[in-house]
Parts: C-alpha cells; sequence; structure tokens
C-alpha cells in the first residue's frame, strides 16, 4: 500500500490542534493489551436468544442474565463460531472459506482530552479489504458494480464480492438496561438485512415509523423503541423516541471503515435507537452517483494520479480511494468512456465532515496480513447524540469485524466488554485505560 496513506501524518489530516498527547509517540509497548475473542453470530438475534431454539437459554436470556453467564468457559467463542459458520439453523447461506472467528488486540490510553483505543486483528485475506463497490461503465450507462458476499449477485455467481474491511464499537453508559448483560444481541434483529424474516418494501412503505424517519429498510434497533420490542413494525410514536433519547437511552456506534474512512483519518459516529442513525451533521463519506443520471458525480483527476478510472484487473493492486479534496474532479461524460470502466460509488472528505459526525480521528495500517487502528475519540463530549467519555468512568462495549468482503450478519462479534478510564486497583474491568504522562 502507498506509504502516503500508511502513514498520515496529524498535520496533513488536520488532527494536530485537537489532540494532547501525540500518538505517534504513545509507547504502546507499555500498555496492557487485551485479548477479546470474537466469533460467528450468524442469524443469531433478540428473537432467537429467547426463543425454544436456544436450546435451554431462553428462560434465563428473558428474565436478564448475561450470554457469558452460559458461555463462560475458555474458549467458548472459537466453539460457537465454528459450528455456526458451516451452516445449519443460524447459517443458511455459509460462505466458503469464512473463519468462524478472530482475535481482537486491543489497548486503552488517555489523557486531558482523549480516549485512544487501539485495535490490532489479522484479516482473512493475503491483502487490505480497503475495496469497496464501484459504479461501472457498460457501454451505454454506469451501473453498480461488486457486492458484499450475502447478497444475491454474488451468490449466484453474477457479481464478485466486494466489500470494504470494517471495525464496529458499540458503547453504553449504563443508560441502556440489558446492554450490559447482552451486548449487542439487543440491537439484531429478526426482520433485518440478511436476518429471518427480512422486510419487504410493501412493509416498509407501510411502516409510520419508518415513513416518519424517511428509511427504505430495516436496521439495528433498540428494544424499548418499539411497543413490542420483538417486533420491528411496532415502532413507537417519533416524540417517545424522542423522550428516550434525551434520557441517554441511544447506544454510542463508531465504525472504522477501510475504504470511507480511513484514508482521511477518521472513523465515523453514529447512534443506535430506533434505527442505525448518523450522528448530526455530516460523515466523511457520501455517494457518488448522481440521482437522476446515475452517472459518477466525480471522477479521478487523471493530471494527478495518472488515471480517470480503472479496470477489474486492477482491483486490489494498490489504493483505490476518490477523495474529493485530494485527488478528484468533477465527472465529463465526454471524457471517452469505454466498457469495463470503474469509477468509486462513494466519495471520501476530510473537509467535508461536520459537526458530531466528525468526532473520531483514526490512524490505521495494514502490514503482514494484521490491521493496526487507533481510534481517537474526544472526552466530554456533549452532543445529545454522543456518550461522554470522563476519566474514572466505566462504560460497557461491544466488538464486531467485518472482513473477507462481507457485511450485514457476515461479521465476527464479542459478548459484551467493559472499559475503564483509569479506574481504581480492584475494579472489575475487561480493559482499563491507561493515564498518559
Amino acid at each position: 500500500m502507498k506509504k502516503s496513506v500508511l502513514f498520515l501524518s496529524l498535520v496533513a489530516i488536520g488532527m494536530a490542534s485537537a489532540i494532547a498527547a501525540d500518538p505517534a509517540k504513545i509507547n504502546w509497548n507499555k500498555i496492557p493489551v487485551t485479548k477479546v475473542s470474537l466469533f460467528y453470530p450468524g442469524q443469531s438475534t433478540y428473537e432467537w436468544l429467547r426463543s425454544d431454539e436456544h436450546k435451554n437459554a431462553a428462560k434465563e436470556v428473558k428474565r436478564g442474565d448475561a450470554c457469558t453467564s452460559c458461555h463462560d468457559e475458555e474458549g467458548a467463542e472459537k466453539d460457537i463460531g465454528a459450528k455456526i459458520v458451516k451452516g445449519g439453523r443460524l447459517e443458511p447461506t455459509p460462505i466458503a472459506g469464512k473463519s468462524g472467528d478472530k482475535e481482537l488486540k486491543v489497548q486503552a490510553a488517555y489523557d486531558e482530552k482523549n480516549a485512544y483505543l487501539r485495535f490490532q486483528w489479522k484479516t482473512d485475506n493475503a491483502y487490505p479489504g480497503t475495496e469497496h463497490q464501484y459504479l461501472r461503465f457498460d457501454g451505454k450507462e454506469w451501473k453498480v458494480w461488486g457486492y458484499p458476499k450475502l447478497d444475491k449477485p454474488v451468490q449466484a455467481g453474477k457479481e464478485i464480492g466486494i466489500y470494504e474491511d470494517r471495525l464496529s464499537i458499540m458503547l453504553d453508559d449504563g443508560k441502556v438496561p440489558g446492554f450490559d448483560k447482552q451486548g449487542c444481541w439487543l440491537t439484531c434483529h429478526d426482520g433485518q438485512r440478511d436476518m429471518p424474516k427480512q422486510f419487504t418494501k410493501e412493509e416498509v412503505t407501510a411502516n409510520p415509523l419508518l415513513t416518519a424517519i424517511k428509511k427504505s429498510d430495516v436496521r439495528k434497533y433498540l428494544p424499548d423503541s418499539r411497543s413490542n420490542p420483538a417486533d420491528w413494525k411496532s415502532g413507537k410514536s417519533v416524540e417517545e423516541i424522542a423522550k428516550l433519547k434525551a434520557a441517554g437511552y441511544f447506544v454510542d456506534l463508531f465504525q472504522w471503515r477501510a475504504h470511507r474512512s480511513y484514508p482521511v483519518g477518521m472513523a465515523d459516529d453514529g447512534y443506535i435507537l430506533e434505527f442505525r442513525l448518523s450522528d448530526a451533521g455530516k460523515d466523511m463519506f457520501s455517494g457518488n452517483a448522481d440521482a437522476k443520471t446515475h452517472q459518477p458525480k466525480f471522477m479521478w483527476d487523471e493530471k494527478k494520479v495518472g488515471y480517470k478510472s480503472i479496470s477489474a484487473a486492477q482491483l486490489r493492486q494498490g489504493d483505490h480511494f476518490l477523495i474529493r479534496e485530494q485527488n478528484a474532479v468533477p465527472f465529463d461524460p465526454n471524457a471517452g468512456w469505454k466498457e469495463g470502466d470503474l469509477i468509486p460509488d462513494y466519495l471520501t472528505s476530510r473537509d467535508d465532515a461536520k459537526g458530531s459526525a466528525a468526532d473520531n480521528n483514526a490512524i490505521a495500517s495494514w502490514r503482514d496480513g494484521v490491521w493496526t487502528m487507533l481510534l481517537i475519540r474526544p472526552l466530554g463530549l456533549t452532543n445529545n447524540d454522543d456518550k461522554a467519555l470522563q476519566a474514572g468512568g466505566i462504560y460497557h462495549l461491544g466488538f464486531a469485524v467485518h472482513d473477507d468482503n462481507i457485511t450485514t450478519r457476515g461479521h465476527q462479534v464479542s459478548f459484551q466488554k467493559t472499559l475503564g478510564l483509569g479506574v481504581k486497583k480492584g475494579s472489575k474491568v475487561d480493559i482499563n485505560a491507561v493515564k498518559l504522562p
């Protein structure tokens, strides 16, 4: 990968003024490493955990017991993932070669301004997953090309699997009942994309809540956003949900994306309540397809990078990021396009990222099959869509890694973990951030 991307300087990505400690000078060899086991969950959902199919554990789940009260033996995650990933009741469309488990190494530190969370994980593939879907010219028009491995065009062999690597972190401060026990499974439900009883367009169109918040599909949500937690169609009113949010009933969600945030040194900032939502402001990525013409809005600046598009043969041969302020120019429909030309379907921009959605900085590199990513999160945020991190605080976390050109349920996830920011010795936390000098 190009040195210019791997070794982005703090000044180049505009982070210097926001950081107290210099992340490049933190001695991570002196920061404890916590090894978190992740596993492939398949279609295990909030509803499945509470059903008779969950062997004899449904009763315990319903009364609020922690997942780890049963799955507490060493190697439990590896055993669960190995079983589910092969196929069966929780995975109707197994992916060939998909790993059932993954180890995530986590380190944490903080200073007077920020929390620093450092992650390392090995990728399934021998290349970094920095590609995302493209717009492809078929000789007449531009169409989306490349889908995640669980999507029907890839399953049918009509498209190749393309999706960015991703690390997601859910975080709660104790205001979401049950998250400290069952973590991510509070947000994962039947009806969502690639899940049992997946929504239909007609069901979404007829749903008052999704219509009110202008959504066209079903994604993660928290139980109390529905009158019936196990039925996504039973959404509460917008006014009721606003009261839940004001009371802190939402889960923070940070997502580092190897195509849509990595090239500009950021991780996006969102939250989960009635849907998986972005924070107020503007993300660092946006769609590159014109809604009316379906043509790209931007193309590569040939004067700067030597090409205006790439071909399929060039995939995974270097970095293919389209960055508005660095290497992009407005699309020229008369530039002599030929069949097979590819332009990214997403545009990235650090300059465009604004507001609460732009809180998180991130520095990452991929070497010898391993991603190393440092998330830099400000302390004491006061936005109404953020959980404020404070020295001495304890937080509940859930981790997920998307790998091998796959999204939605095709990730590996953790059971709930705890993060402390410099808490006293003897406090029971899985990860305790070290105070930097």
